[in-house]
Formats: C-alpha cells, sequence, structure tokens
C-alpha cells in the first residue's frame, strides 16, 4: 500500500503534495467554526426567534444527526466517485447552508444548519481516510495538522461570534453568515485535487486486503463509543459551557472568550497527542490522562472555586484534546487500508455522533425542567468516567478484524 500511495503523491511533484495539504488544512478550518460559532450567540437567537433551550439546543443537535444518518454512506460515494470529487461537493455544500442559514427566520436557520451539518459529516469521514492513504508513514504529525487547523478556527469562531455581533453590528445572522467566506476559500484552494482523482482511485483499487465487516468487531464498536462519548462531550460544552458561565455571573462577552479558552487550551494537545500515539505500542495512558483531565475540568465547573473558572476551562480543554485526538488515531491505528480506515470511520462517526446528539438536547430538556446545570453537569461526569473506561479497551495494540 505504501508503494501506491508514494506513487500518487509523487505524480504531481512538490507542487501537488503542497496544494493537498493546504486543501486539508482549509477544509478542516471548516469543519467547526461553523458550529462552534452558535454557542455564545444562543442568547441572541432565543431572544430574536423566541425559541425554548430545548429549540436552541437543537441547532448544535441538528448537525450531529446529520453526521449519523449521511456517515455510514460516505465510504461508499468516496470509493465510486473518488474522495476528492467528493469532498468537494461537500465544500460547495457546505458553503450553501453557510449561507442559508443566516439569510431570515427559523426555517432557514435550521434548514442551513441541517444542509452545513450533512456537508461537514461528508469531510469528517474521508478525511482520516484519505490522510491514510496519501501519508501512511506520516499518520501522526499529519492528523495532527488536520485536528490543530480544525481546532483553533473552531476556538476562533467561538471568540469572535459576538464581537462581530453586537460589536460590529452584524447581529447574529451576520456573524453566522461571515464563515461562508471561510468554506468558498477552502472550495478554491481544493479544486487542484480533481486532476489527481484517477491516479486515486488507482492506487485505492489497487489495493490488497481481506475484507472486513467493521460492524461486527468488537474493538470497532470500543471506539465507536469512545467516539460518541467524547463528541457528546465536545458539542454539550459548545452549546451550553457559556450559559453556564453566564448564570455564574460572567457577560456573553467573557463567556465567548472562555469558550475560545477551552478550545485554545485543546490545540498543544491535537497535535502532540496524535504523535506520541503514533510511536506508542498502545495508548493507555493517554487515555487515562484524558479522563482525569475531563472529570477535574467538570467537577471544578460542579464544585470548585468561581475564582478558578480558568482551570477548569483549561482542564476541559486540555482532557478534550486528548480525546479527541486519539479518536482520530484510531480510525488509523486500528485498521490496515485506507479503505478500512474510511468504513471504521464511517461506522464510528454515524453512531457516535448518533449518541452526541443527544447531548445538548438533553442538556437544554434538563436546564428548563430543572432551572439547574447541576443534574446535567453530572451526566458530563459519569460520562467522563465511561469515556476511559472505554478508551483502555480501544487503545490495545491490534487491528479491526
Amino acid at each position: 500500500m505504501q508503494e501506491h500511495t508514494r506513487e500518487h503523491r509523487a505524480l504531481g511533484g512538490p507542487s501537488a503534495a503542497f496544494w493537498l495539504i493546504a486543501g486539508i488544512v482549509f477544509i478542516a478550518m471548516n469543519m467547526r467554526a461553523p458550529l462552534t460559532s452558535v454557542g455564545p450567540l444562543s442568547e441572541l437567537i432565543r431572544g430574536d426567534l423566541q425559541l425554548t433551550g430545548t429549540w436552541a439546543g437543537m441547532i448544535t443537535t441538528l448537525p450531529l444527526l446529520a453526521f449519523a444518518l449521511l456517515s455510514p454512506f460516505v465510504p461508499r460515494l468516496g470509493r465510486r466517485y473518488g474522495m476528492e470529487r467528493v469532498l468537494l461537493v461537500a465544500i460547495l455544500f457546505l458553503f450553501i447552508g453557510t449561507v442559508l442559514r443566516s439569510a431570515s427566520g427559523t426555517a432557514a436557520l435550521f434548514g442551513g444548519t441541517a444542509i452545513l451539518g450533512l456537508a461537514i459529516a461528508v469531510c469528517n469521514v474521508l478525511l482520516p481516510g484519505l490522510i491514510k492513504r496519501d501519508f501512511p508513514d506520516r499518520l501522526g504529525v499529519m492528523t495532527g495538522v488536520y485536528s490543530i487547523s480544525m481546532n483553533l478556527c473552531g476556538a476562533i469562531a467561538s471568540g469572535i461570534s459576538v464581537p462581530l455581533a453586537v460589536g460590529a453590528g452584524l447581529g447574529w445572522k451576520g456573524a453566522l453568515g461571515v464563515w461562508g467566506i471561510l468554506s468558498f476559500v477552502a472550495l478554491l484552494v481544493w479544486l487542484p485535487q480533481l486532476r489527481s482523482r484517477q491516479a486515486a482511485i488507482a492506487s485505492v483499487s489497487s489495493e490488497s486486503e481481506r475484507r472486513v465487516n467493521v460492524w461486527r468487531s468488537p474493538l470497532a464498536w470500543q471506539i465507536t463509543l469512545f467516539m460518541g462519548i467524547q463528541s457528546m462531550l465536545f458539542y454539550v460544552l459548545i452549546a451550553w459551557l457559556p450559559d453556564m458561565l453566564r448564570l455564574q455571573g460572567v457577560s456573553s462577552d467573557q463567556s465567548g472568550w472562555l469558550l475560545s479558552m477551552m478550545q485554545l487550551a485543546v490545540l498543544p494537545f491535537t497535535f502532540i497527542v496524535p504523535v506520541l500515539a503514533a510511536r506508542m505500542s498502545n495508548q493507555r495512558i493517554l487515555v487515562v490522562f484524558t479522563s482525569v483531565f475531563i472529570l477535574a475540568g467538570t467537577l471544578g465547573l460542579l464544585y470548585g472555586s468561581s475564582n478558578l473558572l480558568m482551570a477548569w476551562i483549561i482542564l476541559l480543554g486540555m482532557g478534550i484534546g486528548f480525546a479527541f485526538s486519539l479518536s482520530m488515531m484510531f480510525f488509523g491505528l486500528r485498521t490496515r487500508t485506507s479503505r478500512q480506515a474510511a468504513e471504521l470511520s464511517g461506522m464510528a462517526q454515524s453512531v457516535g455522533y448518533l449518541l452526541a446528539a443527544t447531548g445538548p438536547t438533553l442538556f437544554g430538556f434538563l436546564h428548563d425542567a430543572t432551572q439547574s446545570w447541576k443534574a446535567p453537569l453530572m451526566i458530563l461526569v459519569a460520562a467522563s468516567v465511561l469515556l476511559g473506561i472505554v478508551g483502555l479497551g480501544a487503545a490495545k495494540n491490534r487491528y479491526v478484524e
């Protein structure tokens, strides 16, 4: 397999490699910003559209449902039409969904959100397989580049959403709509990849492999649960952390920047953890750190001093950085070929995001019912423990069979 992938990368020389890496980076930059920009604006959106907490939670839940519904079919689309072409169409729809979401009214908000969720689902599934195919000997480094691009842009989006909406006078619609510019740039940067599409298909079709049904693999299910729990934790915090902080007397501007701080704390680990994981015989110690960081941060929000708020948020960011990086690495480390990596990614992101989709809406419902964040935070405590248990199984040095 490595001979084929090296041949594929060499077809266009250094220029082709540059545009491939640039394309991966720009796609990754679009995979969280349209979602993380919503949380800090939830108060403005709810006030303008008269949404309940449950419906406001659905703004974050809809993309996760889209991930769950489309992910199992994405590997087949990638094999039939080529990863490059399918990714190009996904970026186009991401642009359309981002613009539609900011058009006007509740219907446009939810319709655009669903479309961009479907587009991000395609990128979620195909990029890990593409990285394994084209960078088999640099899996940790390229996963780190992909992860840090995604999380850095997501952190920036959280921090500037309220300043754009209020300070720049764009309103919540304009603050969400500006991310259409980034998706348009990604579309242009990815265009050169269509020239290498036929070589990519030839590379994949020539792989010699034993077919594996990932849906029957216990290891694949452990990775899927790990993916789902860490995703639920992340999207719950993205959707509701600003509201949690506001009830502690933190302003909307400050809560948005604290949410950004959590995501900035993610960044070093989204690069370091994949590199470390690729060099380890198993990743159990990394799983332990993951669970401990998230548990400590959640307990800090629940029972700790408000004077240490920044510390709790940084701990959460560190834990989420570990968890996300490990879930991305498991797709490559626990499979033998790019095809298996894409199939495992599709399975894990389908079932995993279906599990994650329950989080924001459930949290909104529990908060509306109890008028408190204590019960939702207790769920996060249990989830962080379960994440560690499931992760220890997924971290064993073996392949999906």
